[in-house]
């Protein structure tokens, strides 16, 4: 897949919910409605191919489809979207540049990276959260479990169990951090960039357990050589008999955590232009192309508000910062 997508359509841009224009003084409603005046670059903090980068793209298609403009997707990998962050926060802030980054950028980062560079609430503005969907420990089916007690006798009974994880100090990482305290366990959670490697290496009998997304585990599900124990937040659609973290007894706040890919835009962005496109991120769950994408994810939450998506971080921020002290800086 190529590093950048430019995304071409020209339909002209129909102005949504005509309460919310009537809230804008006339400087502003002339500005937002003559927005966008040139391309649209959206910085995915994250590799081609990953559900940060797919996130990107879908709903880059959407706002060029809606607002008649070009939508140009940048991948910026790395530091778990530190390098995507600090290129938004040196853009202008003319709602021309946006970000999509996953949790870790906005949760993780400002506590495990020394000195960062930049500041969520200082240098940046939401436009819409949208949930990632639980995420799933999957056991490899030499164990023999079935429940998320069956993998803990194990671990319990075992000398070295290890445990795959996207990325060092991210969401998946805690989480092992997190049973190992409760149950008094060793694992050893092994660091990979990215999901594919981590599930490959669970499918060949390399790892005992990975935790990761529903959707990049399709492969290894598939073949039968791993089974799901637990699944984080809320059930899977497509899992329903795979019981959450919570109701097998994990009692970490860090299982009823929501975990999602933001879409944030520069701070000093103008209010209007940011309400503009937090409107049609929410709108975008009414397009088949993204209920479709979700659905693939196994995700059966739409994008939420502005307003929805600065009161969730506000009081889920502090418990990951909790949380994530306990893992300690990281190598960046």
């Amino acid at each position: 897949m190529r590093n950048s997508l430019r995304l071409l359509n020209r339909r002209q841009f129909v102005t949504a919910g005509a309460g919310a224009a009537a809230l804008l003084s006339a400087p502003s409603l002339v500005r937002a409605n003559s927005w966008p005046t040139k391309p649209i670059k959206i910085l995915a903090g994250s590799a081609a191919g990953g559900q940060t980068d797919q996130f990107a793209r879908v709903y880059g298609e959407y706002l060029q489809r809606e607002l008649g403009q070009t939508v140009v997707v940048e991948n910026k990998a790395g530091a778990g979207g530190a390098v995507a962050a600090m290129e938004l926060k040196r853009s202008d802030p003319d709602g021309h540049t946006l970000m999509v980054c996953n949790t870790t950028a906005y949760m993780l980062n400002p506590v495990l990276i020394k000195d960062i560079k930049y500041s969520v609430p200082q240098d940046f503005t939401w436009v819409a959260v949208m949930p990632g969907g639980s995420l799933s420990l999957l056991v490899s089916e030499k164990i023999g479990a079935k429940t998320l007690k069956d993998f803990i006798d194990y671990a319990r009974k075992t000398e070295k169990v290890n445990v795959g994880t996207y990325a060092a100090g991210s969401f998946a990482h805690m989480v092992i951090i997190e049973l190992n305290k409760q149950y008094g366990l060793k694992m050893e959670a092994v660091h990979y960039r990215g999901e594919a490697p981590m599930w490959q290496d669970l499918a060949g009998g390399s790892i005992d357990a990975g935790f990761g997304s529903y959707a990049a585990a399709q492969p290894v599900l598939q073949t039968g050589k791993a089974r799901p124990v637990a699944v984080s937040r809320r059930r899977i659609k497509d899992l329903p008999d795979v019981a959450t973290f919570v109701e097998q007894g994990a009692t970490s706040r860090a299982h009823s955590l929501l975990t999602f890919q933001g879409c944030v835009a520069p701070a000093k962005t103008p209010p209007e232009i940011v309400a503009k496109l937090s409107t049609l991120f929410v709108g975008a769950i009414k397009s088949d192309r993204v209920r479709e994408f979700l659905k693939s994810q196994g995700i059966d939450e739409g994008p939420m508000t502005q307003e929805a998506s600065q009161a969730l971080y506000n009081e889920e921020a502090p418990i990951w910062a909790e949380l994530a002290a306990g893992l300690g800086p990281q190598p960046q």
